[in-house]
């Protein structure tokens, strides 16, 4: 991580010395072009809005086009370049990239920018918009080039050439038929290195995946993460392409999936991020707190039933958090595993029974060497700070660790079996958040620690008020 910081600092201060260089427009240009868009982009703000009127000269529409991509906020750039400008970079933009930047900027200037766009890059614009968030065709992008079925090579290479200019996503090449509809797809490097004479149709992938436009990303992230392609078709009901999903947009969704999955797992309604206003983090965090809140009092007027072992032996309080903390990591660990297995579609029923049965022998094995770790320990603390005799010591000990043996495996079956009735009743399984498990836990724990004492030091061995 350092490396990498040092890396990115030396980086920075090489572009602001060509910067400051004095060299000229044609110089400045050459040199840039040996940095990436993004160095680019992060000295930006380094910069005066003369230098950067400078820069702007250099690169040219396109490759700033390529810069801005890489901002989350553009509007200071966009008001020193001017409406027009502005604009003129947008539509260089690929359409998904270019909603991005608009989404960033206040309303009125996003509309007036909106309404200087050609024809064609608005219409991506409202195509991609038109879908709902969840949706795959939110995440598509219209750079992708499409080729006819029975075309011969050069034909393929020459309509290549002609859309490049446009498209630059080139890898992989779509093939429709003579309807339009999605017929396979073609390496770029099967068609570059094909014979002149060499029919298209013999490496030409006609099982090539690709996915509905209104299907749910959640539904599709796996299988398109599992494909590992470069890009990956989006159609219409009519087998139509609309766009394409390409690698970034897939490791991007997958990023969004684990974020909404921890923002859950953190009792979260949704994710937050760090410009969100108080109000709506406030929404977003006190209904779970309000569910926990009133778990909470169950477990304290569970407590309060114990009230009675805690005046006979009052040094078991001592060890009541040890307990309710290891029984509530048990849990979330078992149901962040868990949540992750249940992603698979493919899981069967003996799949789910094995998976059940192995999440009962981890928290048998770690609740077993916890507890000894933890009766070995306890009973020595008691014995050396606390001066209590070593038997005395060793019973409360051993009471301590059967206790977190018992809940550890109980919270193991707990943080397992919630999230798969959740999955079963066709709700999203990371509901059953890390706060829900934890209290449900500690509720658990409670019970098993002060019932075992109850039973064990008092009734069994009458160790009360000693």
């Amino acid at each position: 991580m350092e490396e990498r910081e040092e890396y990115n600092d030396v980086i920075e201060e090489e572009l602001l010395d060509v910067m400051r260089s004095g060299l000229t427009q044609e110089e400045l240009c050459e040199k840039l072009d040996d940095y990436h868009d993004n160095d680019i982009a992060q000295i930006l703000p380094e910069l005066t809005p003369e230098e950067r009127q400078i820069l702007y000269r250099s690169l040219g529409l396109e490759r700033v086009s390529d810069v801005f991509s890489y901002l989350d906020d553009v509007e200071d750039y966009f008001k020193e370049l001017g409406v027009e400008k502005s604009a003129d970079i947008l539509e260089e933009m690929d359409a998904d990239d270019a909603i991005d930047v608009l989404e960033s900027l206040p309303e009125e200037q996003r509309d007036e920018l909106l309404s200087r766009m050609d024809e064609e890059s608005q219409e991506d614009i409202a195509l991609i918009t038109s879908y709902d968030d969840d949706e795959i065709g939110s995440l598509m992008t219209t750079n992708f080039v499409v080729i006819k079925k029975g075309m011969t090579v050069k034909q393929a290479m020459s309509e290549l050439i002609r859309q490049s200019a446009e498209n630059d996503n080139i890898s992989t090449l779509y093939v429709v038929d003579q309807d339009d509809r999605f017929y396979g797809a073609i390496d770029l490097k099967d068609l570059i290195c094909a014979r002149a004479d060499t029919d298209p149709e013999t490496f030409t992938q006609t099982s090539y995946p690709y996915v509905n436009h209104k299907a749910l990303i959640s539904d599709e992230i796996e299988r398109l993460r599992a494909y590992s392609e470069d890009s990956i078709p989006v159609l219409d009901d009519e087998d139509h392409i609309l766009g394409v999903i390409t690698a970034f947009h897939v490791v991007e969704a997958v990023d969004n999936e684990l974020g909404e999955d921890y923002a859950k797992l953190a009792g979260l309604t949704a994710e937050e991020d760090l410009n969100e206003k108080l109000p709506q983090s406030i929404r977003k965090r006190l209904p779970w707190l309000v569910v926990l809140l009133a778990f909470g009092l169950v477990v304290s007027t569970v407590v309060g039933v114990f009230e009675g072992v805690v005046r006979q032996i009052a040094l078991v309080v001592c060890f009541q958090s040890l307990i309710l903390d290891m029984a509530g990591n048990t849990g979330t660990q078992s149901l962040a595993v868990t949540i992750r297995v249940l992603m698979d579609e493919a899981l069967t029923g003996a799949d789910k029974a094995k998976f059940l049965f192995k999440e009962f022998r981890v928290g048998l094995s770690n609740g077993a060497i916890m507890g000894c770790c933890s009766c070995l320990l306890v009973g020595l603390y008691i014995h050396f700070l606390k001066g209590y005799p070593l038997g005395y010591s060793f019973t409360i000990s051993a009471c301590v660790g059967l206790s977190l043996w018992i809940a550890m495996i109980v919270a193991s079956l707990v943080g397992t079996v919630v999230p798969m009735l959740f999955h079963k009743l066709n709700v999203d399984p990371a509901v059953a958040s890390g706060p829900l498990i934890t209290t449900t836990n500690d509720l658990i724990a409670v019970v098993t620690y002060y019932g075992m004492a109850w039973v064990l030091l008092i009734n069994v061995l009458h160790l009360g008020n000693l």
